[in-house]
């Protein structure tokens, strides 16, 4: 087992600053508004991110849906995630996370995998795309953690990865005590963690996080999970630095 690697998702303008605000080895962010569909443009720090010692991972935009059945969404999803990866590599990052979106209230979950290959071949996939599950129900593609099976079927042979989200994971009602297994049998491994405990009860399919030790997951199986996964951790838990330093902190300790 190596040394985990932990920080937070931070502002964009100063990251480095935001970093050493949290003693963060890893720092998440966005490089364009999450709730646009507009291009990244160049950051003037762009050598001296790539050249410090943090780990960098994008989050691609909220309004992104690969698998969406409105080709108004689903089209515009892959044109800002092929410049979301292409501004990634611009600063060196080693991930873009993307939630796994949701197909038609009306269609089966299997034609988002088909969406999801489309997708990844309709550009050059240059830093890994981290496909996070999410807490959702319905007609949502990642909630259930076996979805990446038939999902690796489609674009396994593609430069991707998995972001297990442990609030996600919580909130959709899977076991934590099994979720990498189940995870990795498909894939091979986890990328990277976003370790967040939940503010609702086990199964709720709510998508609120908590402060670590705060929330609702217990912390043996918080703590578990983040162990089982061996990969760096991102916390995307409330409040400004001194909170988000704590949970890196706390998360440190137990591990």
């Amino acid at each position: 087992m190596t040394e985990h690697r932990i920080g937070a998702h931070v502002p964009a303008d100063d990251p480095l600053a935001e970093a050493a605000a949290r003693s963060a080895d890893v720092v998440q962010m966005f490089v364009s508004n999450p709730q646009s569909w507009k291009k990244p443009i160049p950051r003037a720090d762009a050598e001296e991110l790539r050249g410090s010692n943090v780990d960098f991972y994008v989050h691609a935009p909220y309004l992104l849906n690969l698998a969406s059945p409105n080709n108004r969404v689903r089209i515009p999803s892959r044109k800002i995630l092929a410049q979301t990866v292409e501004a990634a590599g611009w600063i060196g990052a080693k991930g873009v996370i993307v939630h796994g979106g949701s197909v038609g209230a009306d269609e089966d979950v299997e034609v988002g995998f088909d969406r999801w290959f489309k997708a990844l071949n309709s550009f050059d996939v240059i830093v890994p795309v981290l496909v996070e599950n999410t807490a959702g129900s319905g007609n949502t593609v990642m909630q259930n953690l076996d979805n990446y099976g038939p999902l690796w079927a489609a674009i396994g042979d593609f430069n991707t990865g998995v972001c297990l989200d442990t609030c996600h994971a919580w909130a959709a009602g899977a076991d934590l005590t099994e979720a990498v297994a189940r995870i990795t049998q498909y894939t091979g491994r986890i990328a990277l963690v976003h370790g967040n405990d939940s503010r609702d009860p086990f199964g709720s399919h709510r998508d609120r996080h908590a402060n670590l030790g705060s929330g609702e997951i217990p912390e043996e199986l918080l703590v578990g999970v983040i162990r089982d996964a061996d990969a760096p951790v991102v916390v995307e838990t409330p409040g400004e630095a001194e909170d988000q330093a704590a949970d890196i902190a706390w998360l440190r300790e137990r591990l």
